[in-house]
Formats: structure tokens, sequence, C-alpha cells
């Protein structure tokens, strides 16, 4: 059965509930430490988020990808700024970036608003 990004996000969603009641600090401390890293400055919100799922690629993480790319389709990301990111993933993490680099193209896709 092919996952859904919405689906891994909605159960991802979920289960944080969890951690926000039953470890109310951790997850006060990375709320924060969020906000503050993706705030933009130098880089832009964008460009943040596009670094955030490259690292999310590379690390072969499912959340982090439909996550991510949710916030990028928020964001405006054009299809173009999506490819050149993967590609980068690609060339610094070989083959099982590349399977992942797709998982975010199909994430992309069942995320994207249709036409």
């Amino acid at each position: 059965m092919s996952k859904s990004f919405v689906q891994i996000t909605s159960d991802i969603s979920r289960a944080l509930e969890t951690l926000r009641a039953e470890a109310p600090e951790t997850m006060q401390g990375f709320g924060a430490m969020a906000k503050a890293s993706m705030k933009a400055g130098a880089l832009s919100a964008l460009d943040k988020e596009l670094i955030a799922l490259a690292i999310g690629v590379t690390a072969r993480c499912d959340g982090c990808i439909g996550f991510h790319v949710k916030a990028l389709i928020r964001l405006g990301v054009t299809r173009e700024q999506l490819m050149e990111t993967l590609a980068i993933c690609t060339y610094m993490g070989g083959g099982p970036a590349l399977m992942y680099a797709a998982e975010a193209i199909r994430a992309f896709e069942e995320m994207s608003p249709k036409a």
C-alpha cells in the first residue's frame, strides 16, 4: 500500500499531542527552538523550509518530508524550487536520498491544491 503524507502528518500530529500533554517542557523548548530557527532573517522562511526538507529527505524521515512540504506549499514554493532542492539532495545523498526525493515529490503532489 502506498503511504499518504496527509495521513502521516495527521497521525504524527495526534501523537505529538500526547507528548505536549506528558512532556510539556520538552515540547515547549522544541517549539521555541523551531520558531526561532525558522524565522525569516538573512535567509527567507522559504529558504529555511527548503533546507529543512533537504535534511528530512537525506535523513529519510517521512514525517519531516510531510510537514516541511506542507509548510513549503503554504509559503508558495514553486515546483522548480522543489526540484532544484531535491536534485541537491540526490547529489549529496546518493541513491537513498533519491528514493526519498521521489517521496517528497509524491508529498508535494498529494498536498498541493488541485487546480
